[in-house]
């Protein structure tokens, strides 16, 4: 085959690559066909990286066999055995895995000493950058959520130390692309911006961190698709940009659920600063679990607000079962699903979804909200921050005009809570104290077998 056809089948199976991205993509819009999107996302990246060993100019294959080979193992390993509740962990492991892919790419090319050009070194250097600071930053992420570090970590003039390092790692990237610098100013380069990923990172709290997660996918993809321009690699250009523009529009989403600027997540230190907020007044009540069955069982219409509690107890099974059991008796039972329940987007779709809870009685806050005031129960199941109304009513509160879900409307409130502790990002929830709510204290999967025995003996 000559070279001429080989840059051919090249560039076709690139465009191939391609429309299988965005085609995936597409898919994964929707719960329905998410798991067919991924799939075909994922044969996508197969021909893309098959192609690769066409190209007449590649060398050190069995390097590049062993790097896929080890990769895949570990990415097939880690895959089956990770739990959901680790989920947001992997997430943020993988985006940082890719940021810093795109940054060795970079490296390498900077190191190298070729002068391609100034664009060459211009988008060298922007994907170093970028890539750089999302592996540093999305591994900091990941130690937050595994548990590894504190939520937040600051000191004093932290934001003014952030916007030195910022200038100066410019500056850096400004004099390498002029000057074609030499190695020791291109190490200090990406030591610095790798600095500025984890100091970035540090001071924010763990309520944003799903908000963080999205925007360091959205800056790998970024750094891949300027590091695809520098190897001239249409797929990486394309992915790349796909990535990066889907992971800023969702990025912007959830800062929107949230209702606070990318600024404000990056540098209020929002997430375990309880600020001022008024003191909440009056006591929790607790309830038990035949006298809650008893309520849902006679009830019309339920409402089940699942969080991250719900994960860590790994009770979606049998809030399932509960449901099945309802809805048997004539009980219309729905889930309502905040944006930023979880630790990551879609978080609580997919922990339903794997119970096997059909995706027509899944409902996001928009379409859900007006329903509570008809609800004669919201169950709450390990949300907190999500359903909690000083949102609405506190303008001293850090979580003050954020959109949540109404649960405090709906005619009788059950939250099953292990204990009186805070949310995740250290608020106290209003929720909790108000006359018409309850507390069932307990495991939430205990509590949920307690509430289908409780059923059952109706």
């Amino acid at each position: 085959m000559s070279i001429v056809n080989v840059e051919n089948v090249i560039e076709a199976s690139y465009f191939l690559a391609a429309v299988l991205f965005i085609f995936g993509l597409k898919r994964m819009s929707s719960p329905v066909t998410a798991r067919g999107g991924i799939v075909w996302a994922g044969a996508g990246m197969v021909v893309a990286t098959l192609v690769t060993f066409l190209n007449p100019n590649m060398g050190n294959y069995p390097l590049m066999m062993a790097a896929i080979g080890i990769g895949g193992i570990l990415a097939w390993v880690s895959g089956k055995r990770v739990a959901m509740t680790d989920m947001p962990q992997m997430i943020a492991l993988y985006n940082g895995m890719g940021g810093g892919a795109a940054a060795a790419i970079s490296a390498v090319e900077l190191f190298s000493g070729t002068d391609h050009g100034l664009t060459f070194s211009v988008l060298a250097v922007l994907g170093g950058l970028i890539g750089s600071v999302s592996f540093s930053g999305s591994l900091i992420a990941f130690a937050k959520l595994q548990g590894l570090m504190k939520k937040t970590f600051r000191f004093p003039g932290q934001q003014f130390f952030n916007i030195i390092l910022l200038v100066a790692t410019l500056g850096l990237a400004g004099y390498i692309v002029t000057q074609h610098s030499d190695i020791n100013i291109i190490v200090i380069f990406f030591a610095l911006a790798l600095l500025l990923g984890v100091t970035m990172t540090l001071p924010i709290g763990g309520a944003d961190m799903p908000v963080v997660i999205s925007l360091y996918n959205a800056l790998t993809g970024l750094a891949v698709a300027f590091e695809g321009f520098v190897l001239e690699n249409a797929a990486m250009i394309i992915a790349g940009t796909v990535v990066g523009a889907a992971g800023s529009l969702l990025t912007q989403l959830m800062a929107k659920a949230m209702n606070r600027s990318l600024a404000n997540v990056l540098f209020s230190g929002f997430g375990d600063t309880v600020g001022e907020a008024s003191a909440v007044e009056g006591s929790m009540k607790p309830i038990e679990a035949t006298d809650v069955g008893v309520m849902m069982a006679f009830a019309d219409k339920v409402l089940i607000v699942p969080g991250y509690g719900m994960a860590v107890a790994q009770a979606q099974h049998k809030v399932w079962e509960l449901t099945q059991l309802l809805r048997k008796r004539g009980v219309d039972v729905k889930f309502a699903i905040h944006p930023v329940a979880g630790r990551m987007p879609g978080h609580m779709n997919v922990l339903l979804a794997e119970a096997g809870v059909p995706y027509d009685i899944i409902y996001d806050q928009d379409e859900i909200n007006s329903e509570f005031a008809t609800a004669d129960v919201a169950l709450i199941i390990g949300a907190n921050d999500v359903v909690n109304p000083v949102a609405r009513t506190d303008p001293a509160s850090p979580i003050y005009g954020m959109p949540i879900l109404n649960a405090d409307y709906a005619k009788n409130v059950i939250v099953i809570k292990r204990g009186q502790g805070a949310g995740f990002s250290g608020i106290e929830n209003a929720l909790f104290f108000l006359d018409h709510t309850r507390m069932l204290y307990g495991d939430g999967q205990e509590m949920a077998s307690e509430l289908i025995q409780a059923v059952k003996t109706l």
